[in-house]
């Protein structure tokens, strides 16, 4: 018989092994043998999640073990049950429930629900009877006469025939392209509550039938759900590539657990380091697996199949990294530089005459003395330190079981710690003394009368107390940093704002804060920045170390804590990010298959390498967008993206957390179209535009995201209507795409990058650092924000339902919904407005205030009183519902909006209104007609 060799790589050798009859593939330099072809490719150079690994990473084991043949014949052809497993055997494929595969924490029938128009969002109830815009506005009544019933919404028969054919039975389907006109079709807001475009991979793409077993759109999501072979299509199709990323995403009540392999056997790649996952095969026998990524075959680790729990051998098919697209690995010796740091506190806070007085001082230390047992600390490790500052630094030695005593360090020029011990305590061992200073804190410094702020030095002692062991300081701040290193001028200059300069602003003032963050990065400290002042605080600066350290700024604009609103939405927020979980020491790296590369990265870290962030501390529900290139051709019938975290958990365990994400391949255009996630795409958008805007100008961030949006819609008229190039009466898009357009006015009307020149440079400065960290669920309200009628509501809105309170069916953002003896609520997950109309008539007013009429009710911040009627308490649900719904540390602040109210508050609560035209903004019609020019033009 002829031998291949000359088909082989150089580098191997063919062997004929006569007792099976076959040819073992042989790597000289190594000895490795094979009995499946070597790929002639290159081999890359072996990317790591961690610092180099040691040398003493266990061997590959060469033992051959055989496996009962119901474990291994899915693999060649047959797929019977395995006994006393979890889930059918492998080679079964999971069915997509309602378009998609079953998503944890919504029920099935929900999903079904979703695809036939009805309510998707939690707890929202289906339309009454009538579409909203078909409802007939009724002045208020009493609730208890309400006699209506709710008539549900039927889904037609072609619509039903439509669901069973994206049942999916008997094996990939192609999409349906459906096509939308945009000048016919006003945006629906319950659009956006429905999940995205179904992800049908190949039969038997995946060994497990598992519905977790493809990554969450909470947790990883693309832009494109099915991935184009060539980049000549991406680029022909106009629509960006991208993922969006948030791999810590907080668990709500119902959601799935990540579920963590606790036995250290991590089963990896050899050559791209892919960890091994459910779209991986299993060959010869089941000794070896097969990466999905770059197909190299690779040893199943011999402990894999063992159960060290139980001490006996184990369901290979059990193992939560086969069934699972989120899991924790937690991590053996050869992946810590170091041992497991604990979790550190250093909290920074300023003490001048203006924190005292707005009682910032005062809150924020009874807030964290009120949340010590929140503080995660269940190792009994955790540090804690206090420093205080104004134009000097007020450090605390705070022994175990004695008085604390307090050091004054007026030379901030060459910042040292005054004493090497007691500065940074013990939590659980110095707890009663540290409770005693925190009671008294605000009274030391009651009667100070400096103005200034040395926060810079304050940073510099925080950093050299933590450094060594790396952590979270938290910051505190009441005014701009006028003395030492990173002192600041108010640069604030309202004749530049609005012009070619504003974007000035918008960088950081001083190189400290830049050069300051990467020192923290490299020395795993993260920081978290929030701010109180009366005036000018320039956030763009300050909000430089949140960014590189992967932090988070949380603004207060003239916080006072006379106003109980104030006090209250500070120690909420603040109270959850001391309570809330975090990651320590981490590095991220996203891996794809062959032919896709990740080309740039936005969100809050530091690239440490071409593709290695570094995240000092990762917070819950923070967002990343990474960008995806085809740098080749790409021949398989799907690709898998894998996020790995490595990180330590603030309970001292080093740990592994892998997100995998499978999407089918195609050649065919429509498909890339009928795919695309509107969502993610307006999430990346938006950090474009941030990016852009401060690169650039404003106004080029502006026109970058308009253009982006004028090119989809050319590239879908060129390729997929009729019309092709020539002019349309029309303005085509498709269904799944046609959200796009009122989601990019939004974020053009966002303060973030919106055209006008009355915007202050902090409020723009905080509006992009939340562009650029809020995850989905969190952004999307924030640009495209939801809008309720209240007097009229369905009798089930703000009752409780099956899932949680029902909200009332949302309404296009228009004001042509306001009526005059109306109640409306708007919101955009920071901020809630409830809207009267002039000609409320007084029992409405009553029932929901308080208060004999409308003349006597004021505008402004509100805590809505709980009355003793079923409207009051209806309206109030809501309220709580919105404030507690959503992934994230933000708790609204609540106004009443009266409508011949203060004009500015009026304002502010019409521009979240964005499909009306409002100063030189684009009303969504004259927005859409622009479009149409544009594209019938280009």
């Amino acid at each position: 018989m002829s031998s291949p060799a000359q088909q082989l790589p150089p580098g191997w050798a063919a062997e004929w092994n006569p007792e099976h009859q076959r040819y073992l593939f042989v790597e000289t330099a190594t000895g490795h043998t094979q009995w499946e072809p070597p790929i002639a490719q290159q081999q890359p150079p072996v990317p790591s999640d961690t610092p180099p690994i040691s040398s003493t990473a266990p061997a590959h084991h060469t033992k051959r073990r055989q496996y009962a043949a119901g474990q291994t014949q899915a693999y060649y052809g047959a797929a019977e049950p395995v006994p006393d497993a979890s889930y059918p055997a492998p080679g079964l494929q999971p069915q997509p429930v309602g378009g998609q595969l079953f998503t944890p924490g919504l029920a099935a029938e929900n999903q079904f629900q979703a695809q036939q128009g009805q309510a998707v969002a939690p707890g929202q109830a289906p339309y009454y009877g009538q579409q909203p815009e078909q409802q007939q506005q009724q002045p208020y009544v009493d609730p208890s006469a309400y006699g209506q019933q709710p008539q549900y919404i039927q889904p037609g028969v072609d619509a039903l025939a439509g669901q069973f054919g994206q049942m999916n039975v008997g094996g990939q389907k192609q999409f349906q392209l459906y096509t939308t006109n945009l000048l016919t079709s006003p945006p629906e807001p319950r659009e956006l509550h429905r999940p995205p475009p179904e992800i049908r991979l190949p039969p038997n793409s995946c060994i497990s039938p598992s519905p977790l077993a493809n990554a969450d759109p909470s947790y990883q999501r693309c832009t494109i759900n099915t991935i184009p072979t060539t980049s000549s299509l991406l680029n022909k199709a106009k629509i960006p590539l991208a993922l969006v990323l948030t791999p810590y995403r907080s668990l709500k009540e119902g959601d799935e657990p990540v579920p963590v392999v606790t036995d250290t056997v991590i089963a990896r790649c050899r050559r791209c380091r892919t960890y091994i996952n459910p779209y991986v095969q299993f060959i010869d026998g089941g000794n070896r697996w097969r990466c999905c990524m770059c197909n190299m075959s690779n040893e199943v680790p011999q402990l894999f199949d063992w159960d060290q729990a139980r001490n006996q051998p184990g369901d290979r098919w059990q193992r939560a990294e086969l069934n699972h697209s989120v899991v924790e690995f937690v991590a053996p010796t050869e992946y810590m530089v170091r041992p497991p740091q604990p979790a550190v506190y250093v909290f920074l806070i300023d003490v001048s005459h203006s924190a005292v007085q707005s009682g910032m001082v005062a809150t924020a230390t009874r807030t964290i003395l009120e949340n010590l047992d929140r503080i995660p600390d269940e190792d009994q490790r955790t540090k804690v330190a206090l420093i205080c500052y104004d134009t000097s630094l007020y450090f605390f030695s705070i022994p175990p079981g004695s008085e604390s005593s307090m050091l004054v360090v007026s030379d901030i020029e060459d910042v040292f710690l005054p004493k090497p011990t007691d500065l940074l305590i013990n939590l659980a061992e110095s707890r009663s003394s540290l409770e005693t200073l925190l009671g008294r804190i605000n009274d030391m410094f009651q009667e100070n009368s400096i103005i200034g702020s040395a926060m810079g030095p304050a940073l510099q002692a925080g950093f050299k107390l933590m450094s060594p062991i790396g952590g979270k300081i938290v910051v505190l701040a009441s005014s701009l940093p006028s003395v030492g290193a990173g002192a600041l001028k108010n640069r604030e200059d309202p004749k530049i704002l609005g012009t070619a300069k504003e974007s000035a602003l918008l960088q950081a003032a001083s190189p400290f804060y830049k050069t300051f963050a990467i020192d923290c990065s490299r020395a795993q400290v993260s920081v978290d920045m929030f701010l109180f002042s009366q005036g000018y605080q320039d956030v763009a600066s300050l909000a430089c170390l949140p960014h590189y350290t992967s932090g988070q700024t949380y603004y207060y604009p003239a916080f006072n804590a006379a106003r109980q609103e104030d006090a209250l939405k500070f120690a909420r927020e603040f109270g959850e990010v001391l309570a809330m979980p975090i990651m320590l020491e981490a590095v991220m790296r996203v891996r794809a298959s062959r032919g896709l590369r990740m080309s740039s990265f936005h969100g809050n870290f530091f690239v440490r390498s071409t593709d290695l962030l570094a995240m000092p501390a990762v917070p819950q529900d923070q967002s990343y967008a990474i960008e995806i290139q085809i740098e080749e051709a790409i021949t398989t019938p799907f690709v898998v993206f894998q996020t790995a975290v490595l990180h330590t958990t603030c309970y001292g365990e080093r740990r592994i957390r892998v997100v995998t994400l499978a999407l089918p391949t195609t050649t065919n255009l429509s498909e890339v179209f009928a795919s695309a996630d509107q969502v993610a795409i307006t999430t990346l958008l938006a950090n474009k535009a941030v990016e852009r805007s401060l690169t650039h100008k404003l106004e080029d961030a502006r026109d970058f995201v308009y253009q982006r949006l004028v090119d989809i819609l050319v590239a879908y008229k060129t390729s997929m209507t009729s019309g092709g190039a020539g002019a349309s009466a029309q303005l085509a898009i498709s269904d799944n795409l046609k959200m796009l357009p009122v989601l990019v006015l939004g974020l053009l009307k966002n303060v973030g990058v919106r055209q006008s020149a009355q915007i202050p440079p902090d409020i723009r400065a905080y509006a992009q650092a939340l562009l650029t960290s809020l995850p989905s669920q969190l952004l999307i309200p924030y640009l495209h924000p939801t809008f309720y009628s209240l007097h009229n509501m369905p009798p089930e809105a703000g009752t409780v339902g099956e899932s949680g309170v029902i909200l009332p069916p949302a309404l296009p953002l228009t004001s042509e919904r306001l009526e005059r003896h109306g109640l409306f609520l708007i919101e955009d997950g920071q901020t809630i407005f409830l809207w009267i109309g002039r000609d409320a008539v007084p029992q409405l007013v009553m029932d929901v205030f308080e208060l004999p009429s409308y003349d006597v009710l004021r505008g402004g911040k509100i805590t809505l009183p709980v009355l003793d009627n079923p409207f009051s308490q209806r309206v109030n649900a809501i309220v709580q519902k919105i404030r507690e719904m959503r992934r994230g540390v933000y708790y609204s602040h609540l106004y009443v909006v009266k409508e011949d109210g203060e004009p500015p508050l009026r304002l502010w609560a019409l521009s979240a209104l964005i499909q009306d035209r409002a100063d030189v903004l684009p009303s969504y019609q004259q927005f859409i007609s622009s479009l149409k020019e544009k594209v019938n033009t280009t």
